[in-house]
């Protein structure tokens, strides 16, 4: 039986239970495992190379192979498993793996806590709130900065948590989805410029900046197109992004929170904290009205609409493809 027809409809199945469900807390995540697995990984490698920044960064190479690997060969013995049952079973558990790489519904209510905790119980509860959602300080971010911090990493989210597993999903399915989610978990676990990571991180950061390129390009453009739809500003969000998309270390995050500034009308970015060392980043976007807590919610809808469109593009074009032949598992 050609099993790409329904790794594809698992993809949209996976989409929508999270759009339902989200995170469950009961549900013991793939996420939290990989993150063993790195941690694990970590303590193992640094043990068994030299104390060095060679053998750091020879260490992290390691693991950077080894992580992404393993967890989509774990992924793919079940599947494969499932489907020598029946195509239904691996359906099945396709459709769950699936839903279990995309966080769109968590991304949003992540959020959203943020300007909940802003209006029901201050500013020191809104930066508490933000400190599990980013890598900066935040003991003393203004209100204005933490708002600035929760678009970014809705913006930043929409492509690294959505739209580009969706994209590695499509391709090569749930399998593909779990290669990505363990090279984004490893960037965002040890891939800092700081002493401790600066070369053992470095493998992982790179891996995972390669494999975001095209998906948060495509992010950017879904976001623009999809902007008129959720009553955002298209056209300037067309101007910021052609104009800022390359202020930013990384070669991929510029580019959706860009695309969010202008449709916002705000301004992001700019310098940020990060472990006690004050980092300069330019700014993105023009400053032509002050950020509110409603651009929370705005920047959800942005991305549920670009993925949104996104999906239904990838289906569109690749399910009368796939009737015609292809495994797909």
């Amino acid at each position: 039986m050609n099993l790409w027809p329904l790794t594809l409809l698992s993809v949209l199945a996976g989409f929508f239970i999270d759009c339902i469900l989200g995170d469950p807390a009961w549900l013991l995540h793939p996420v939290v495992l990989i993150g063993k697995l790195i941690s694990l990984s970590e303590k193992v490698l640094r043990k068994l190379f030299a104390k060095t920044d060679r053998g750091a960064f020879r260490a992290g190479l390691l693991m950077a192979v080894l992580v992404p690997i393993l967890s989509a060969s774990v992924c793919f013995g079940i599947l494969f498993g499932l489907y020598l049952l029946s195509p239904w079973a691996y359906f099945a558990m396709s459709s769950i793996m699936c839903w279990q790489c995309f966080a769109a519904r968590c991304l949003a209510k992540e959020a959203n806590k943020v300007t909940k905790a802003l209006e029901t119980e201050g500013l020191e509860a809104g930066r508490k709130q933000i400190a599990m959602l980013v890598g900066r300080d935040t003991q003393t971010l203004s209100e204005e900065q933490v708002l600035k911090a929760t678009v970014e990493t809705v913006a930043e989210n929409a492509s690294d948590g959505v739209i580009a597993p969706m994209l590695f999903m499509v391709l090569f399915g749930a399998v593909g989805g779990f290669f990505y989610k363990a090279v984004n978990t490893m960037d965002s676990m040890v891939g800092y410029k700081n002493d401790r990571y600066l070369y053992f991180g470095r493998a992982a950061a790179k891996l995972d900046d390669a494999m975001n390129f095209l998906p948060s390009r495509m992010s950017a453009l879904a976001m623009i197109a999809v902007a008129p739809l959720v009553k955002l500003d298209g056209k300037n969000a067309f101007r910021i992004w052609k104009r800022d998309r390359r202020k930013h270390a990384s070669p991929n995050s510029a580019q959706t929170e860009s695309v969010a500034a202008g449709a916002l009308h705000v301004e992001l970015a700019g310098p940020a904290s990060y472990f006690g060392k004050l980092v300069e980043k330019p700014a993105i976007g023009d400053s032509d009205r002050p950020i509110e807590r409603a651009d929370v919610k705005r920047t959800n809808r942005l991305m549920y609409g670009a993925s949104l469109l996104l999906l239904i593009l990838f289906e569109a074009i690749l399910l009368p493809i796939a009737f015609f032949g292809g495994p797909g598992l």
